[in-house]
């Protein structure tokens, strides 16, 4: 009988029988019992053979088997990560706060930073994916909702008056932190659903998440009259009801290791479903103004929207009234026993199953090892004649340790690549409402749509071309971010020439560059550090957008608006208090901007050489395949 080449080696038999318990995890709470059982075979090549009998009652009674959850959960999260968007909405209700409560640009920039702060600060949400089940992440995700829109409507709506300021701040800070905790439970859990396609997964994910702006501007829009009360109403008791009946479906699932045509079909009709769904909510929004849609026609559009968005959904229907018998190459040959066939395993203690056959298995079945038991697995394997495998660091590609992994120059390229993309664009974003009326456009509506669809193309078209390039050509994933950071270089100095009729060409590109940096971000920290902490490095990474907020909108940008304010009231050019009208306004900003972006731009072809063997490694046969020896 065959054995895996790591196997062929001797062992010791007394260090296997000192550990009372061996644990060898799969990428989900509550790792399987393990029992190993070791037979010698005795030949002319002194081979040995390690057999492993994987009693998993309790990791699978919490995983949903089958071809078909995957996919609900999948659609379900959809739902999710538009809820998560909520953030995006902060330019819709930004100037209720301005005039209502009287706060001047600079309190309303740090606002702004509030906002970003909240919405990317996920260190949280990243550790308890790893503890708890996605529905409490999604519960708790709700809850903040709740109780910091909450409180954000009683000031608008004047229900209360005179709040604090630092309580409005603070208020903020949680609502918009709803975002990081729904975010990463649907990210995490689809990831780990469809390990071997995380680029799409991704991709798709974060670009619903980037349309989520246009579909509240819809909402805002029609039902909700563009009142800025009724929005904070929405967003305090829509999006958490939403959560709640979704979060039954966002499950972890056995996952679907390999790809086949039928997955890649399923994948490309989202991928369809959410470019038409972004095309119509954009079209709509710039025609609403034009003809002046009546209430039965906006309504009708709203529901149109509500069908598009439940296209994803169509997928698991289809499996399910047409299913099909696909030969997919999960984890290839590993036969892993039921519980039924578990209980009966227990009864014959001489029938032992083969943990690995071949070497795909095994790098399936490395990347997702959990908990610091595994390393004691690698410990049994034999590196010599009585020799033992010694612990040792793990590679660019294997699974890391947080603290592994902060060690290592690549992990802080890839955030400052990330940092000055997300950072200076959020910029742009938080004070899209003050740049439109600097530059004499009064209703940023259309603005605000136009940047969220290319957002939402960005992130959508980021994940596909670098999916494309990685497996065909092995080509790292940053080069992406490298090319979009060049041409955000290009659009800030677009910004700052203020040139009459491209405020909407340089702001569709800055949403499209925008967008690109979060469907990059995503899948290169999972390739280069692993899946087992993808939650906490995803949320690491994640803080370089509200350090960049807090930087670059709330202090260099605040500072420069209101300074040149203050002079063009003392030349009696702007009677408010709290306006500035003109280029100059934000001129100084754009170009530190793309100073920033050319900072970036360098130090993502720096990265970009420095991981180029990793993807090939990880790529060279074009599919993914996860290293052999992972310790962690």
């Amino acid at each position: 009988m065959p054995c895996h080449p790591i196997f062929r080696q001797n062992f010791r038999p007394s260090l296997l029988f000192k550990k009372k318990k061996l644990f060898h995890s799969l990428p989900f709470p509550g790792p399987p019992k393990i029992h190993v059982s070791l037979s010698r075979q005795d030949n002319e090549t002194h081979k040995n053979l390690l057999s492993v009998q994987i009693h998993h009652k309790t990791s699978m009674a919490n995983l949903k088997a089958g071809t078909r959850p995957p996919w609900v959960g999948l659609g379900a999260a959809v739902w999710v990560q538009i809820a998560s968007g909520n953030a995006y909405n902060f330019p819709l209700y930004s100037h209720s706060l301005k005039s209502v409560l009287g706060f001047n640009q600079h309190q309303l920039t740090m606002l702004g930073v509030a906002n970003d702060i909240g919405e990317n600060v996920g260190l949280l949400p990243g550790i308890a994916c790893n503890k708890f089940p996605p529905w409490v992440i999604l519960l708790i995700g709700s809850f903040a909702c709740i109780l910091g829109y909450g409180v954000l409507w009683l000031a608008v709506s004047k229900t209360v008056l005179y709040l604090p300021y630092w309580l409005l701040w603070l208020a903020l800070c949680v609502a918009t932190n709803s975002s990081a905790w729904l975010g990463t439970a649907v990210l995490v859990t689809n990831m780990r659903n469809f390990p071997v396609s995380r680029g799409t997964v991704a991709g798709i994910l974060k670009g619903y998440a980037g349309l989520s702006a246009a579909v509240f501007t819809e909402i805002y829009s029609t039902i909700l009259r563009k009142s800025s009360a009724n929005l904070l109403m929405f967003l305090s008791f829509g999006v958490p009801i939403l959560c709640l009946v979704m979060m039954y479906f966002v499950r972890a699932c056995t996952p679907t290791f390999g790809e086949d045509s039928t997955e890649h079909g399923h994948f490309l009709f989202i991928q369809l479903a959410s470019v038409v769904l972004g095309l119509y909510v954009l079209t709509t929004t710039i025609l609403d103004p034009i003809f002046h849609f009546s209430a039965e026609v906006s309504y009708a559009i709203l529901v149109g929207m509500v069908v598009l968005l439940m296209a994803p959904l169509a997928i698991p229907v289809k499996m399910t009234f047409c299913p099909s018998r696909i030969n997919r190459p999960e984890i290839r040959n590993q036969q892993v026993a039921s519980s039924d066939e578990t209980l009966q395993g227990e009864g014959n203690a001489d029938k032992t199953e083969p943990l690995l056959k071949s070497s795909e298995s095994s790098t399936y079945l490395e990347s997702f090892r959990e908990g610091d038991e595994a390393s004691e697995v690698a410990m049994l394997l034999a590196v010599g004649e009585g020799a033992v495998k010694k612990k040792r660091r793990p590679k660019r590609g294997e699974d890391f340790k947080f603290t592994e992994a902060i060690i290592k120059a690549d992990f802080w390229l890839l955030f400052l690549v990330y940092f000055t993309g997300v950072g200076s664009g959020v910029t742009v974003l938080n004070n899209l409402a003050q740049i439109g009326i600097a530059q004499g456009i009064h209703s940023t509506t259309i603005l605000l749509s136009l940047f969220s669809f290319c957002n939402f193309i960005g992130r959508l078209g980021g994940g596909v071309v670098s999916e494309h390039f990685v497996r065909s050509k092995t080509i790292p994933r940053t080069l992406w971010m490298t090319c979009t950071q060049i041409i955000m270089v290009i659009t800030y100095l677009l910004f700052a020439s203020a040139i009459s009729g491209t405020l909407y060409a340089a702001t569709a590109l800055l949403g499209i560059c925008y967008g690109v940096q979060f469907s990059i971000m995503i899948p290169t920290v999972s390739e280069l550090f692993g899946l087992k902490h993808f939650g906490i490095f995803y949320n690491f990474m994640s803080l370089g957008n509200p350090l960049g907020a807090f930087l670059f909108s709330g202090l260099l940008a605040g500072y420069i608006y209101d300074n040149e304010a203050a002079k063009q009231r003392g030349l009696g050019l702007v009677t408010s208090s709290i306006s500035c009208i003109g280029p100059n306004c934000f001129r100084l900003t754009f170009l530190i901007l793309a100073g920033i972006c050319g900072v970036g731009s360098v130090a993502s072809i720096i990265l970009t050489k420095r991981i180029w063997p990793v993807y090939q490694m990880l790529y060279g046969g074009g599919s993914f395949r996860l290293p052999q020896t992972s310790t962690h």
